[in-house]
């Protein structure tokens, strides 16, 4: 189970609620802010995403913990017909809807609000899933994993995009100084709630990663779990199945 992190502290409202309250708050600037934490190469990193589902050859893909939609609109190059993108926060899903309907991909991409924690579908219901960056803030791990596994089809592919830690050096020294110090700087100059990027450093500092996050996956019931580290480990993909 992974370590509890909450973005504000001083608050009596439970995790889920604080995530939400939070991406609601910097829903309008969260494009721009991740383009510049990630140094762009979150695009890279997602479109490897795109592939390894595109490669299942999917009718129909939910996105969870969609946020703005960058992941659901990427998933359009795929041959599903029917993508849903699904998030807590309203405020980022308002966003993602706008860039939607910009892209006249509303005939494919529909944005729900919903909690990954009880997800509104029934059993087998979807060929591909896919979370970028949003597992790690499930309040229940656990229990978002398994939701996850009761609405994928039997041979269905499951793909996380999430951060990670670098084990080797000196990227491993590396990671520590930009999380630690220029993460949270970034968020105080940029973001109107300097709590955001410090909670979502500190959530990525302790979050299980590697064969831990696989372990976990495997105790929930997936089959055929690997995962790929992605640009010095920073990042990783995780791939797995359902028997």
């Amino acid at each position: 189970m992974s370590k509890s992190v909450k973005p504000y502290k001083d608050s009596d409202l439970d995790k889920k609620e604080q995530v939400t309250k939070m991406f609601d708050t910097i829903s309008e600037e969260y494009d721009g802010l991740n383009r510049v934490i990630s140094f762009g190469i979150d695009v890279k990193w997602r479109n490897k995403v795109v592939q390894i589902v595109s490669d299942t050859s999917p009718e129909n893909i939910l996105d969870i913990a969609t946020g703005t939609g960058d992941l659901a609109i990427s998933l359009t190059k795929t041959s599903a017909k029917k993508i849903i993108g699904l998030d807590i926060s309203d405020g980022m899903l308002e966003v993602g809807r706008q860039k939607i309907k910009a892209k006249e991909l509303d005939g494919i991409i529909k944005m729900v609000i919903g909690d990954s924690e009880d997800l509104p579908f029934e059993d087998h219901t979807f060929d591909a899933i896919t979370v970028a960056f949003g597992v790690r803030n499930f309040m229940n791990l656990e229990k978002g994993l398994s939701e996850i596994l009761r609405v994928l089809k039997p041979n269905g592919v499951f793909v996380i995009l999430e951060t990670s830690v670098p084990t080797k050096t000196p990227y491993k020294q590396g990671y520590k100084l930009y999380s630690k110090f220029i993460l949270p700087t970034i968020g105080k100059v940029f973001s109107k709630d300097q709590s955001a990027y410090k909670y979502l450093s500190e959530s990525a500092s302790v979050f299980p990663f590697g064969e831990e996050l696989n372990n976990i996956l495997r105790q929930i019931g997936f089959i055929n779990v690997k995962d790929q580290p992605q640009t010095f480990g920073v990042a990783t993909i995780y791939t797995a199945s359902k028997a």
